[in-house]
């Protein structure tokens, strides 16, 4: 066995003052990171006997070979004889370190829940698409397949079906798996979901889970890699080896393909950060390939292509699915009678009933319902909360600001944008458009802007800007085959139509809407 201290050679001194320096830390700083006294850190840059673990800490987190600053080397075979004998036992070890911090993070709180609901008890199964809505090759015509706009009855804009398939089915067909969806199509709660299940024993029982949200690790201090990162928890957890090896216990369980690393929010990164972040996750799941890995982002919100990911997409709720996270909900509130009357007025309702196809607003149809057993009378009210959620409150709710990608958009700019491509498609019976057809109705709301540019090739930049904005930041526009787009709800298309008719005072477009409502 190696002994049970371990000193820096003058080389490894030098080495350490240049790492510490280039993080611009003190030995002081040093020492708060890793949660230890002042002393051993002076010891360590005085070249004197430190602990090992605490030495291999000090050069882990200075992102240095324990090894070369001690010029020490571990005896022929030991390192590999070591994670043998003792892989399993870091893997119970950390899994009962890590789960209960698991546990307290998989509760649901979202927009305006006084008290979070447990994951175990609001939970309702994910599907996955395989192919990529909107990157499929159709026509407006096949999209509009069998839908008679004369004898115009509701459907659901969202309801062109693709083959579905279980999320937990997806995540354990592919390792590295890149989970795209809408604004609140439930991607962090399936994420999470992953975790606790695993953490339960239900999912990859022999993994330890590791839920990282991408925006934090962006913006941690010193900018660090993603197996700092890791060792930064493992520390924070005293997730160690019983051994005097001085063996990375991050990278000892990477090397055995023991983490399922769950990368949530890809689309949360700010943009300063993004190609940095990339590239760190790029090269970290090539360096450990036989782990677990599943990244999350929005829809339209990277261009970016990792290649050894299959990429697939949240499909929106189906009527059972809707109808078990409802009950789910009320029940945890215990008023199952609530859970019942609930479903039956969204049945009654298909417009309200459009908008429970997504988690986010099937959530914030909950907590309206929960007040008075009803929906408010003023319909408008009610899907004027829903778009100040999806325009709004989401990102705010959970202190993430985005990059505005067109600075003159305010919020007001934005809505009368989305009035006038309602109001114009509608006019002319287009429900499904073209992406030309879309960008140049948004370069003539920008030509009325106040100091906009005359630049052609400016504003054909800024309209595919805006249009993949309200895409990937809002989702009421979404791509529903290649290069042909939709609002995300009929019921949204209408309620914008409503309120540039309403501007405009058309009282014979007001009628052909309301007919087509009614």
């Amino acid at each position: 066995m190696g002994t049970r201290s371990l000193k820096a050679c003058d080389e490894g001194i030098h080495l350490a003052q240049n790492a510490i320096t280039a993080k611009k830390w003190s030995q002081e700083d040093l020492a708060n990171e890793l949660t230890i006294s002042r002393q051993p850190v002076t010891k360590f840059f005085g070249g004197e006997k430190v602990d090992r673990k605490i030495f291999v800490s000090i050069c882990n987190i200075l992102e240095l070979k324990w090894q070369e600053i001690s010029n020490e080397q571990s005896a022929p075979g030991q390192e590999l004889l070591t994670e043998t004998i003792h892989i399993d036992e870091l893997v119970i070890t950390a899994r009962e370190k890590i789960g209960a911090d698991i546990e307290e993070r998989c509760g649901m709180r979202v927009l305006d829940m006084t008290q979070p609901i447990g994951l175990d008890h609001i939970y309702t199964s994910v599907n996955i698409l395989e192919k990529i809505t909107g990157r499929r090759r159709a026509s407006i015509e096949e999209l509009t397949e069998n839908v008679s706009v004369k004898n115009f009855e509701r459907f659901s804009l969202g309801g062109i079906r693709l083959e579905r398939v279980p999320g937990l089915k997806a995540v354990a067909k592919y390792s590295k798996l890149m989970i795209l969806g809408k604004p609140g199509a439930g991607k962090t709660t399936f994420l999470k979901y992953l975790a606790y299940s695993c953490i339960k024993g239900k999912f990859q029982e022999q993994s330890i889970p590791l839920f990282i949200t991408l925006k934090d690790f962006a913006e941690a201090r010193n900018q660090p890699n993603l197996l700092t990162y890791l060792n930064q928890i493992f520390i924070k957890y005293n997730i160690t080896t019983n051994t005097d090896t001085g063996i990375n216990s991050a990278e000892q369980l990477l090397k055995q393909g023991k983490l399922l690393v769950l990368l949530d929010g890809l689309d949360e990164v700010r943009e300063t950060d993004s190609a940095r972040v990339l590239k760190l996750i790029q090269d970290f799941t090539n360096d450990y390939p036989v782990n677990q890995f599943v990244i999350t982002c929005r829809i339209a919100a990277k261009e970016y292509t990792f290649g050894q990911f299959t990429e697939v997409e949240v499909a929106d709720f189906n009527d059972e699915q809707i109808k078990s996270f409802s009950q789910k909900w009320f029940t945890a509130k215990k008023d199952t009678v609530k859970a019942t009357k609930f479903f039956e007025k969204l049945e009654d309702d298909k417009a309200i009933c459009e908008l429970a196809t997504n988690p986010l607003l099937l959530t914030l149809l909950c907590l309206v319902f929960e007040d008075s057993a009803e929906f408010p009378k003023n319909r408008s009210e009610l899907y004027k909360e829903g778009l100040d959620v999806l325009l709004k409150k989401w990102d705010v709710k959970r202190n993430i600001e985005r990059d505005q990608v067109y600075k003159k958009l305010s919020l007001k700019r934005k809505e009368d944008l989305l009035s006038q491509v309602a109001y114009s498609t509608f006019e002319q019976g287009q429900y499904f458009f073209k992406q030309k057809e879309v960008e140049a109705r948004i370069i003539e709301y920008i030509r009325n802007l106040p100091d906009y540019s005359d630049d052609e090739e400016a504003l054909q930049l800024d309209c595919e800007a805006v249009l993949k904005s309200i895409e990937a930041q809002h989702g009421l526009f979404v791509e529903r085959a290649r290069g042909i787009y939709s609002f995300s709800h009929l019921t949204f298309h209408e309620y914008f139509t409503a309120r540039k008719i309403k501007e405009a005072g058309n009282n014979k477009l007001l009628l052909d809407l309301c007919t087509h409502i009614i």
